[in-house]
Formats: structure tokens, C-alpha cells, sequence
């Protein structure tokens, strides 16, 4: 039933969103995501199978903690990412500017206006959370308003937006939730079997199955991640009519970024997933394990997206 919920999610996330934004459908990364989706489930369909078989009852209570787990992971993502970073809530009287512009930005995008939260950070960057378009929440930090232009802090904004009206929060937590089971047994595994007297000590053929299970959808939803990220690039571009300025503004994040010292990077390392650009990406990192695609590959994207939006379709 889980992997089905699943794959749903993720086709419903993947078709819902041009039909809702009103914009030319890129059918490659449409076609990416579905396939990883795919791919997602298949491999659930055998990790649950597989431990049916091995562990019976045992695996009814840790998907049970996983689904606790990956509620409160949801339902809380709003509050436990502001708590993390610092982040503050701010009103309308001491950012005028800023829910003015995000205003504006939300009305194009049919949107309900989020929360808007301020970092005191010397990390330029921006991050979207909330469950649900009703509970979402865009946060910059102030170095990234002073460092970018107007029109460069619209196309982030909108590309914190897109993510709210995508439901990537959700999308996401779905498609992690049973690697979290995969995570639970790897971590537990060893130490139930020292209990377990039956034949054969299931919990060791678990264990296996699991850190297999666990590395294999750790890689498909950080693939997962990446397109949510080009999709949100691509939603940025069409509510602001500007890819340009998307593309100005990455590579002054990007640059800025490389002489951010790295004690100040390090202490908004929890949220990481979330910002438009990892503050730590770090060039050893493989791109197989990245949530957020290359710069240059960012780039490249928009700037095919600009010579589409100049030239019409």
C-alpha cells in the first residue's frame, strides 16, 4: 500500500504542477522523474516483500515507527527547519519591501502568501518549507538581500515558491519514508539479533537486505531531489519571466559562497536540503549523492529556458 501511495504521489506531483503554473511541460524532466519514481518503487515493492517473509510482525512495527517518524517530519517541517537555522518570522511593518515583492510574486503564481522569515547569516541563501501552499514558509538570510539585485531576489523568491506550490516538502517525505525503514533496521538490526533465538537469525538477512535497500533509494531520491530542484529553476523562470536573473543570481550565491568562511557554513549545515544552493556542496561530494544538481548544469537549463520564453513555443 505504501509504495503505491508512492508512486502516486510522485506522478500526481510530477503532472499536477505545469497544469497548475500554466507553463510549456519540459517532457525530458518529466519523463526523468516519472522513471525514477518508477524505479522507487520497484525496489520498495522488493525491500517489503522481502521482509515480510523474514521478519513478519517485526516489520509492522517499524514501519509503524517510520510512519511516526515521517508524520511528525511533515507535519513539523516548518517549525523544526526555523528552529534549526535561527530563522525569525518577520511582519509586513519591518520588511515592507520584501512581503511586498513576495506578494506580487505570489499573485502570479496562484499562490497563498507564506510565512516570511529572515536569517542573520553571512550565508547568502534562501530556503522554502511548510507541509502545504496554507503553511509554507520562505526564509532569506540578510546577507543574500544585500548581495543580490532586485530582480536576482525575485527569481530566488520564485524559486522557493515553485517548491511550495509543488508540494516538494510532501513528495519528498513520501518517497523517503521507508528508507527511514531501511535506516531503522541498519541502525537495529545487530543489536535485535542478539535476541532473536530463531533458525537462520533473520535480523542478519534484514540488515543485508536493508543497507542495500537503503544506499539504492538514498541514490534515487537524491536523483529525485535534483529535478525537483530544474523543476523549481524552471517554475522561477516562468513566474518572473526572467531566467536571466536566476542565472545572475546562482553564480553570485556561488561565488559568494567560496569565501564564506566554512565555521559559518557549517552551522546552517542542517538545512542544506532546503537552500536554493548547498552551503556546503564541497567539490569531493559525487553528484550521485547531491540533492542539488551542478551549477553549470543549472545554468545550461536556463539558459536553454530563456532562448524557449524569447523565442516562443
Amino acid at each position: 500500500m505504501v509504495p503505491i501511495m508512492v508512486l502516486v504521489a510522485g506522478i500526481m506531483s510530477v503532472k499536477g504542477k505545469d497544469k497548475d503554473m500554466k507553463w510549456k511541460r519540459d517532457y525530458g524532466l518529466t519523463m526523468r522523474m516519472i522513471f525514477t519514481w518508477v524505479l522507487l518503487l520497484l525496489v520498495y515493492l522488493i525491500f517489503l516483500t522481502v521482509l515480510q517473509a523474514v521478519l513478519g510482525l517485526s516489520l509492522q512495527l517499524l514501519i509503524g515507527i517510520a510512519f511516526i517518524m515521517a508524520f511528525s517530519q511533515y507535519f513539523f517541517s516548518d517549525k523544526l527547519v526555523l528552529m534549526s537555522t535561527g530563522a525569525r518570522v518577520v511582519t509586513e511593518d519591518e520588511f515592507p519591501e520584501l512581503h511586498r515583492m513576495i506578494e506580487r510574486l505570489c499573485a502570479t503564481a496562484d499562490l497563498p502568501k507564506p510565512r516570511i522569515a529572515i536569517m542573520q547569516s553571512p550565508v547568502p541563501n534562501a530556503f522554502a518549507t511548510g507541509r502545504s501552499p496554507k503553511h509554507g514558509v520562505v526564509a532569506v538570510t540578510d546577507s543574500i538581500m544585500r548581495l543580490l539585485s532586485k530582480e536576482e531576489l525575485e527569481a530566488v523568491v520564485a524559486h522557493e515558491l515553485s517548491h511550495i506550490k509543488n508540494r516538494d516538502v510532501m513528495t519528498l517525505t513520501i518517497a523517503s519514508f521507508l528508507a527511514m525503514v531501511a535506516a531503522l533496521i541498519v541502525q537495529n538490526a545487530l543489536f535485535a539479533s542478539l535476541f532473536d533465538r530463531r533458525d537462520g537469525n533473520p535480523w542478519i538477512i534484514a540488515w543485508i537486505v536493508a543497507i542495500l535497500v537503503w544506499v539504492a533509494a538514498t541514490l534515487l531520491i537524491r536523483t529525485l531531489s535534483r529535478y525537483r530542484e530544474f523543476t523549481a529553476d524552471r517554475g522561477a523562470a516562468y513566474i518572473t519571466n526572467n531566467p536571466k536573473a536566476l542565472q545572475s543570481a546562482l553564480m553570485k550565491i556561488s561565488n559568494r559562497m567560496d569565501v564564506v568562511p566554512r565555521k559559518k557554513k557549517q552551522e546552517v549545515e542542517g538545512a542544506n536540503a532546503f537552500f536554493i544552493i548547498p552551503a556546503l556542496s564541497g567539490q569531493s561530494l559525487m553528484e550521485l549523492f547531491s540533492t542539488h544538481p551542478p551549477l553549470e548544469k543549472r545554468i545550461a537549463a536556463l539558459e536553454k529556458l530563456n532562448e524557449e520564453i524569447r523565442g516562443g513555443w
